[in-house]
């Protein structure tokens, strides 16, 4: 469990040791309360928030090996080792089963870390159907790539995932071995964090260099499969279509917390990325803070007035493509992943106080900043990838009162 943080990433990761390793996401239920009980009697798993696109969703995971590439974290793992998972739009969802939040291997480290029922998680389901054929569309769809907080696991950001996919693109996520709380391998295993136990602002800096190298990767492995070929490891089967399904020409990328970092420093170095949002994260190294000369977003956290991310300031100066920065009134640290309405229906089994909940999600209702995070993700990537009308980004909306326009 990560239980101190670095000086220069500390003030945007205000959270307890229960949130510590959440910095990427957790997901639950934006449905309304009455509904989420309902679904807990029935099923005894939380509930994650529907996707409002039309499309319906497909998931796979594939385990990829970097063979260039030997672990960072765990002397003798000769290789780098990585399982992302793709959300897509998918043709049909019959004879597929919702695929679950977390794997189920995963469980019981992640019940230990985070202080949530084991058996609540594991019924926990998405609205990802496993192996579900993908839509087709001409060009391929544009696609996304996820990166997490330090700590977090891949689908800890669903509710913002899952939303993008039904809209039409494709989401890759990312688990970063050994810095996510566990990542379960196909053949069992779990690999669990093995960072150092002092994350002073060198090995925060290792950090940041390794999941840059590791979205590199991914990158590359996305075009292996666009051309037909199969890079999981063990050659499992892939859902039906996902050959040219991918539109390479138009990847973006978003994060949360080290995952927005990530996000500005890959794009800073790849060319690949055409557009870029950081969900409250401090910028780590000297290539996040360079921006680029292609879009990116800033979202924070409502760390008052005057209180600005000295790394924010070196990044504004650097961005020499379209740039915008945002603050989310209400909203905390954890208000950027799946916490948010993860935590308001686990609150009275685990003996969370209202103060100690608000400390935690923030002030703003769940469902409401969901929903308020999700329009405004959508809206940055269908101007900057899509070409769509981009006039929410250009000034405060009277529907969004909760979005206030920094710079």
């Amino acid at each position: 469990m990560i239980k101190s943080l670095p000086a220069s990433v500390r003030p945007l990761r205000r959270r307890t040791l229960l949130t510590a390793a959440l910095a990427s996401g957790l997901g639950l239920a934006t449905a309304a309360p009455a509904v989420a009980a309902a679904h807990r009697r029935l099923t005894g798993g939380y509930v994650l928030p529907a996707p409002t696109g039309p499309e319906c969703l497909g998931t796979v995971s594939l385990h990829l090996r970097d063979r260039s590439r030997t672990d960072p974290w765990v002397p003798g793992h000769q290789v780098r080792e990585l399982m992302i998972q793709i959300w897509y739009p998918a043709r049909s969802t019959r004879g597929h089963l919702p695929a679950p939040w977390l794997s189920p291997g995963a469980v019981p480290h992640f019940a230990e870390v985070f202080g949530l029922p084991a058996d609540r998680i594991r019924a926990t389901v998405t609205h990802g159907r496993a192996g579900a054929p993908v839509a087709r569309r001409a060009g391929g769809h544009p696609v996304l790539l996820y990166s997490p907080g330090l700590g977090g696991d891949r689908g800890t950001s669903s509710a913002l995932v899952e939303d993008l996919a039904s809209h039409g693109y494709i989401v890759v996520t990312v688990d970063h071995t050994h810095d996510a709380s566990e990542v379960e391998f196909p053949d069992g295993r779990v690999e669990v964090a093995a960072l150092p136990p002092d994350l002073d602002d060198e090995v925060i800096g290792r950090v940041a260099d390794v999941r840059a190298a590791d979205i590199r990767f991914v990158l590359d492995q996305l075009a292996t499969l666009a051309a037909g070929r199969n890079p999981d490891a063990g050659r499992r089967p892939l859902p039906d279509g996902l050959r040219g399904a991918f539109d390479l020409d138009r990847v973006g990328m978003f994060g949360h917390s080290l995952g927005g970092s990530t996000a500005a420093a890959v794009m800073h170095d790849d060319r690949r990325l055409k557009a870029g949002v950081n969900l409250d994260g401090t910028l780590v190294g000297a290539r996040a803070v360079g921006g680029s000369d292609r879009p990116f977003l800033l979202v924070s956290s409502d760390h008052g007035v005057g209180a600005e991310d000295p790394t924010w300031d070196t990044f504004w100066t650097g961005q020499r493509g379209w740039k915008r920065e945002l603050r989310m009134k209400g909203a905390v640290h954890g208000s950027f992943n799946d916490g948010v309405v993860l935590y308001p229906q686990a609150a009275a089994e685990i003996g969370l106080t209202p103060e100690l909940l608000a400390e935690m999600v923030g002030a703003l209702e769940p469902q409401r900043s969901v929903a308020v995070q999700r329009t405004y993700l959508r809206a940055f990537f269908d101007r900057h990838l899509r070409h769509r009308d981009g006039r929410l980004l250009r000034a405060p909306h009277p529907s969004f009162p909760e979005i206030e326009f920094v710079r």
